[in-house]
């Protein structure tokens, strides 16, 4: 009888054998330079991210560029239930892809496929126009996006955004796809228009964000950014700054929105946002030069919080930040000034436990177990260095953008 370990070159990395592409014409189909791979397969293929059975695996995973139709397909030269006899079989590729995708929305006949580009053309952004984007390449080249909100519950919609929301669990680590029956969730799309072969303007599919609308007494709402996903083929052109600027704007100008807030960011995202943030900040009254370098106050938290819809907690990252880029890290007690404000913030929880602790004590409290645990003053000098280590270096990427304007 086989044994499965006979056959160990026939376990493949999905990464590498998965292929993606976005369609816009029928010649696509052929061009290799418009394929991407898959960031992360773990949520489709298990932990090991691998195919098993097959010999010269090539999984094609292909989108119409506007409306997303779908196509699954697999090539090889060989697999292993012929090899072996009919003893062991290969892994359902098209099935277990397919398991994650919303029911009869892709095509495993490629012809049927091809005929949804004939009605491609007719295919038009959802919901309402909120801003435009004009990307310059370093040939001169442009290129023009377009950005959408919707909040609107169509089936058309719907469905389009079922297959849009696929490209979460190959590409955003931990993902999962949001209840589209829940009427507070809102979305933000982008979408690049451009003319196709004949002339006439198409729009593709580029990426897209949702937001929670989070209810707040009495009449009032706090949205909260929650998915972001800028499509490979269209990442590094500065489409996610565009996108986070214009759902900030589009809540700005809402006088119900009490603050913008983001779902555990990743520190990509999160320093986009910081980017973002200081950006809008910097031309506020009380984050000008004069005002920063007296310190952080509560007129920075009012003026940010109307004026942006920035919560507190936000704001002071963006004082920091913008002090930091006003500061002269050369002039010596400048600089000392600039570290001991940062460091007093990173200190502020351990001091609370110190305080804590010392009232238990009071108390006589047994605190001989929790003392035992916390670090020597000598060990928290080194750990708040090393932390603040890390928040200046974060910050100083920014800066480094900022700069660039």
């Amino acid at each position: 009888m086989a044994q499965i370990q006979e056959y160990q070159s026939l376990v493949l990395d999905a990464l590498e054998v998965v292929d993606f592409k976005l369609i816009r014409e029928k010649g696509d189909i052929n061009n290799d330079a418009l394929t991407f791979h898959p960031a992360m397969a773990h949520q489709i293929f298990g932990e090991s991210e691998t195919i098993f059975g097959y010999e010269d695996l090539h999984v094609r995973v292909l989108y119409t560029a506007g409306p997303l139709h779908i196509y699954l397909g697999i090539e090889y030269s060989n697999r292993v239930n012929e090899i072996s006899g009919g003893e062991i079989k290969a892994d359902d590729v098209v099935s277990t892809i397919a398991q994650s995708l919303p029911d009869g929305c892709y095509f495993i006949n490629l012809d049927e496929f091809l005929k949804t580009l004939d009605k491609a053309d007719k295919f038009q952004p959802f919901g309402e126009k909120i801003g435009e984007y004009t990307q310059v390449s370093d040939d001169g080249t442009e290129r023009l996006f377009e950005i959408y909100q919707c909040d609107y519950k169509s089936s058309s919609f719907l469905k389009f955004f079922g297959r849009l929301q696929t490209f979460i669990l190959w590409f955003v680590d931990a993902a999962s796809y949001i209840d589209t029956d829940d009427p507070q969730w809102c979305y933000f799309l982008c979408y690049e228009k451009y003319k196709n072969s004949d002339g006439q303007w198409q729009y593709a599919t580029a990426g897209y964000t949702t937001v929670y609308e989070y209810y707040a007494y009495p009449e009032n709402k706090r949205p909260r950014i929650s998915q972001m996903l800028i499509l490979p083929p269209f990442q590094k052109l500065g489409l996610a700054t565009q996108m986070v600027e214009s759902i900030y704007k589009f809540y700005q100008a809402q006088k119900n929105v009490i603050d913008i807030t983001v779902e555990d960011p990743s520190e990509d995202f999160q320093r986009l946002r910081n980017f973002v943030d200081a950006r809008f900040c910097k031309e506020l009254k009380s984050f000008a030069r004069a005002e920063i370098v007296k310190g952080f106050n509560k007129e920075m938290v009012r003026e940010a919080r109307e004026t942006l819809k920035l919560n507190p907690h936000q704001v002071r990252k963006v004082y920091e930040l913008l002090r930091l880029f006003y500061t002269n890290i050369n002039e010596e007690k400048e600089y000392k000034a600039y570290r001991l404000e940062v460091k007093k913030r990173l200190n502020a929880v351990h001091y609370k436990q110190m305080k804590d602790l010392q009232k238990m004590e009071r108390l006589k409290m047994d605190t001989e177990m929790i003392r035992a645990r916390l670090p020597t003053v000598k060990q928290r000098m080194d750990q708040l260095q090393e932390e603040y280590t890390v928040v200046e270096q974060d910050y100083q990427k920014t800066i480094a953008k900022l700069r660039a304007l």
